[in-house]
């Protein structure tokens, strides 16, 4: 038997450490889950919001469009106090190349060099879009409290998950068992609220197991 249509959602992301979270996290719900890079004639995705939730709405309607499948988009950045919020919605090209995490990391500790612990206040904020072909849109948002790290540590998750440090479990996200992670972070709390609005969506698509998110 064929894949059921209306029980496929694409990922609009090409980040495989983003389609391995989001994947186990909507595990059960009876999706069959694609990412951009089954749709490589999909071109870039111009993510020019002033918000995260800008640019998630953006991502899934031209991913649903293109697909003409239910599509979900996240945009998910660090917003540190000492810089002001930045590096936000900039967070995947802060340091000039779109998803180069190394640099990334390297230029917020250049930025936060001297500063002392207890100044390097920050949170993850995630923003969830998911949108059909004919243009219905339910939205999520999530952020997770932190502080920036004098040094990266751990060698889980991607981003900025290395220097992030979660005072209620004394570890960096890239330390955390990933089960747990799903569950606290900014990623996980959007989601589980996201779950919770499917509903809309099963009046539209006819998801016949929307009842149980």
């Amino acid at each position: 038997m064929g894949i059921r249509k209306e029980k496929t959602l694409v990922i609009a992301t090409k980040n495989r450490g983003k389609m391995r979270e989001f994947s186990r996290a909507l595990a059960g719900l009876g999706f069959e889950f694609l990412s951009l890079h089954d749709f490589p004639d999909l071109g870039p995705i111009v993510e020019d919001g002033s918000t995260f939730l800008e640019n998630a709405c953006k991502k899934a309607t031209a991913a649903a469009r293109y697909s003409k499948l239910p599509a979900l988009a996240d945009d998910s950045g660090l917003e540190v106090d000492y810089l002001g919020g930045a590096p936000g919605v900039l967070s995947a090209r802060f340091a000039g190349r779109d998803g180069d995490d190394e640099a990334n990391n390297s230029k917020l500790l250049h930025l936060l060099s001297g500063v002392p612990y207890r100044e390097r206040r920050a949170r993850f904020r995630c923003a969830l879009a998911v949108a059909t072909p004919e243009d219905l849109l339910v939205t999520a948002e999530g952020f997770l409290e932190g502080y920036i790290g004098l040094e990266p540590r751990g060698k889980g998750g991607f981003g900025y998950d290395p220097l992030f440090v979660v005072p209620e479990y004394n570890c960096t996200l890239a330390e955390t068992e990933l089960e747990t992670k799903n569950r606290i972070s900014h990623r996980g709390r959007a989601l589980e609220q996201l779950r919770g609005r499917l509903q809309e969506l099963s009046v539209a698509l006819g998801w016949d197991r929307c009842e149980s998110v």
